[in-house]
């Protein structure tokens, strides 16, 4: 594990009501990234789809695992080693699958791109890359009506942890959050802070949205940066909001509601100890 010099860190989650327009959202991101500098985050995460909402297919926005001369890994890259913190890069559609070090990466063919967090450090390197899982095929009842990721995206099949200078990483993508035994897994793997770019719906997010981060922060005992997408993207698309940042107790430390903007909070990891060593949950479990 990376050494750890105190038990706080401020990290930073940033909103963002992305469009069709790569060149103006990664602008937006740009600006927003610096302003949680500025407000001494370490650690900053994006929201999913933080380049590109709705712009069509996802192919022509792709780019290869670890092409830091790539708009979306470039400019994450910069970023990272300019300003020095991590950047939890919501999701990045990817057009080849994760490979083993030192292989050849494969090459989606059918059209399709994986949707990837990928989490870059001070040094402007990739540490870890997490692929959704668990993919949006669902009907609701707002404009849009029928949400098909499975049409644009592969599902990813790995569960990933990564150490930083500030927490421990657990890494999920929006849909992922209904789905308690993923994160189970993250406990396992002994996940400090989880993190959980989003595009949730207005509909679905106006009934679940906050109950679900503050579940999962409660039930695994860790802080939760549940980072969205918040307004209206288009005459079809409208997200929650409602980006937060929720303590393992499951206390809300900050949030904003719509619209773009940058919510902060210190993360306490001795805080986080104490109430695993009070309450030992996870050793408790009967069914494993």
């Amino acid at each position: 594990m990376i050494e750890k010099l105190n038990f706080r860190r401020r990290v930073a989650a940033v909103q963002m009501v992305s469009t069709a327009d790569v060149q103006s959202n990664v602008t937006s991101a740009t600006r927003l990234i610096k302003e949680a500098a500025d407000q001494g985050a370490k650690l900053v995460v994006l929201p999913e789809n933080f380049a590109v909402l709705d712009g069509g297919p996802q192919t022509q926005y792709a780019e290869r695992e670890g092409d830091l001369d790539g708009l979306l890994q470039g400019t994450m890259s910069t970023l990272s080693r300019a300003l020095g913190v991590y950047i939890v890069a919501g999701t990045i559609p990817l057009i080849t699958r994760p490979a083993p070090q030192g292989a050849d990466p494969e090459i989606l063919e059918d059209g399709r791109v994986r949707p990837a967090s990928l989490v870059f450090d001070p040094d402007g390197q990739i540490i870890a890359r997490y692929d959704k899982m668990h993919l949006f095929d669902v009907e609701v009842g707002d404009k849009q009506a029928r949400y098909a990721e499975s049409d644009s995206f592969e599902a990813g099949d790995q569960i990933v942890v990564t150490d930083t200078a500030v927490a421990r990483l657990g890494l999920s993508i929006c849909y992922d959050l209904r789905f308690p035994e993923l994160y189970r897994h993250l406990l396992r793997e002994q996940a400090e802070l989880i993190t959980v770019p989003a595009a949730f719906t207005r509909v679905t997010g106006e009934a679940h949205w906050e109950v679900l981060l503050r579940a999962r922060a409660i039930e695994n005992q860790s802080y939760v940066i549940g980072c969205g997408q918040g307004g209206v993207h288009n005459e079809k698309r409208e997200t929650f909001g409602h980006t937060m940042i929720v303590d393992p107790w499951g206390k809300v430390l900050a949030m904003q509601e719509t619209g773009e903007g940058v919510v902060c909070a210190d993360i306490d990891l001795e805080k986080l100890y104490e109430i695993r060593r009070k309450m030992p949950v996870f050793s408790h479990r009967r069914i494993r």
